[in-house]
């Protein structure tokens, strides 16, 4: 049991329901199968900082944040939270939080500075260094390949777009498996691969700032391919790794009950959720056009279909909220529609994202908003969860991201926690819908929240904490929260009610 201040948890009083939340008992009664997974996430750009220490080289988010104009309050991940000096604390959180599993990215340019070449020793021992205190306190190590932040010599080469990075990808993931794959089973290719490459070259709200339809569709096959081959250079490396991806998922429900949107609906799933999934499983693209598939602007060819396939070991998935669904009627809007975990209706509330999918999302607001505008919707991850287990025939599958923003502070009068209820109101209701799931045969394995401590939130910078750990980025002291607290009890308890 965790020592320090018991917080009120909304356990301790008749909890207010949440629209879209199954009822208090059923919340009370929620159990997780033995040998469940807890554990917590983090990305390598969001809290290493040492963005130029030991031969790293740049990365586009490096190159980014240092231009003036991008990201809120002029914050760089340049110190960001220092895991990159300061992991040997913050994994002794995680083992008083009584986590089994620490998901986190390498920096590719740590391990080749310009994405290319010969692996710089100094990165490879410095993730050593973290694998093995790590194992040392008893976790899993789950390691994701990439988390957004990529070289900018291969971004100089043309990025995302150049399907020659399909091929460095997969030397860079055979190099890690070879350096760390007798400390590291388990292994993500790719953290949101729909998102970076919609935000990053659909329309350039991230990194490179491309904003030209082309180069995203390019950017989707290249990816892809590099999921595929990829996976086979982990396996030739380590006859123990497990291979997966974590992808970025919202359930989308049909604004109404017409054909149209209906199958507008099924085309925003096959494109912001399974798109790589599929790829990956089947060999060949979801159905996620209204029209042709633009395979030619894709840069498709002949053969393609067996590189891109891999038969994952294990499916990873975040959940944050929910979209309604509409079909656009072939019209094309302004192409400022965020995606997954962000949407802006700015423009023609009727126009299609684009002219391929045609189909318009929208965040409803039924449920609460947290700090970030995100609604809070439990039941999506339910139903979300028992969509991909019957689509792909019962997949082992893992959470790996899953939280909400909350901008609570350590509060002088009660000692110093930091009381956030409302993040323990939110993770009690999402977990018992998918305890729900995994009572009704999902085959789920583990559960990340997002995250182990406030750290560098993209172009929000520290203007947003989704952290189950309080940072002070003044002077990097780390306080857990009462939601971290509790977490780490559920962990302990392998139930809700702790």
């Amino acid at each position: 049991m965790l020592a320090g201040p018991s917080p009120a948890t909304p356990e301790a009083s008749t909890p207010q329901q949440i629209p879209g939340a199954i009822a208090e008992p059923e919340i009370q009664g929620a159990r997780f199968p033995d040998g469940f997974l807890w554990g917590t996430a983090t990305a390598s750009y969001q809290v290493e900082g040492a963005w130029n220490e030991d031969g790293k080289g740049e990365s586009i988010w490096d190159r980014y944040a240092h231009q003036v104009g991008h990201i809120k309050g002029g914050d760089t991940g340049d110190t960001a939270c220092d895991h990159y000096h300061l992991y040997k604390q913050d994994i002794a959180l995680l083992k008083r939080l009584n986590q089994k599993s620490y998901r986190f990215s390498i920096s590719w340019a740590r391990i080749q500075p310009d994405g290319t070449g010969s692996p710089n020793q100094k990165g490879l021992d410095h993730y050593k260094r973290v694998m093995d205190t790590v194992l040392e306190a008893g976790m899993r190590p789950f390691c994701t390949l990439y988390h957004w932040d990529l070289p900018q010599g291969l971004e100089d080469r043309g990025g995302w777009p150049n399907r020659d990075l399909a091929g460095y990808f997969a030397e860079y993931a055979g190099t890690l498996a070879r350096e760390l794959g007798d400390r590291i089973n388990v292994w993500a290719a790719f953290n949101m691969p729909w998102a970076f490459t919609y935000y990053g070259y659909g329309i350039g709200i991230h990194p490179p700032s491309r904003a030209r339809f082309g180069d995203f569709l390019k950017a989707l096959h290249t990816v892809a391919l590099a999921q595929g081959e990829s996976f086979r250079a982990i396996k030739a490396a380590s006859s123990k790794a497990t291979v997966g991806s974590a992808y970025s998922m919202a359930p989308g429900y049909p604004k109404t009950a017409s054909e149209a949107d209906r199958a507008a609906t099924a085309r925003y799933h096959a494109m912001n959720n399974t798109f790589f999934l599929h790829a990956a499983l089947k060999g060949e693209y979801p159905k996620a056009f209204a029209g042709e598939p633009p395979y030619e602007q894709m840069g498709v060819r002949p053969g393609d279909d067996k590189l891109i396939r891999a038969p994952l070991d294990w499916v990873g998935f975040h959940y944050y909220t929910r979209r309604i669904i509409s079909d656009a009627g072939g019209q094309a809007g302004n192409q400022q529609h965020y995606g997954t975990e962000i949407e802006s209706d700015a423009g023609d509330a009727n126009g299609a994202r684009d002219p391929y999918t045609r189909f318009h999302a929208v965040m409803p607001s039924e449920g609460p908003l947290t700090h970030a505008g995100l609604e809070i919707w439990p039941r999506g991850i339910y139903d979300l969860v028992t969509q991909i287990s019957r689509e792909y025939d019962r997949p082992i599958i893992e959470i790996t991201e899953c939280g909400c923003c909350y901008m609570d502070t350590p509060y002088e009068k009660e000692g110093g926690r930091v009381p956030d209820d409302r993040r323990i109101a939110f993770f009690r209701a999402t977990l018992a819908e998918l305890a729900r799931a995994i009572a009704d045969g999902a085959n789920v394995r583990a559960f990340h929240a997002w995250s182990l401590m406030d750290n560098f939130e993209w172009t929000d910078g520290y203007s947003q904490r989704y952290g189950l750990t309080y940072v002070d980025f003044r002077d990097q002291k780390r306080t857990v929260k009462d939601s971290g607290l509790w977490y780490g009890r559920v962990a302990e308890a392998n139930r809700l009610i702790v």
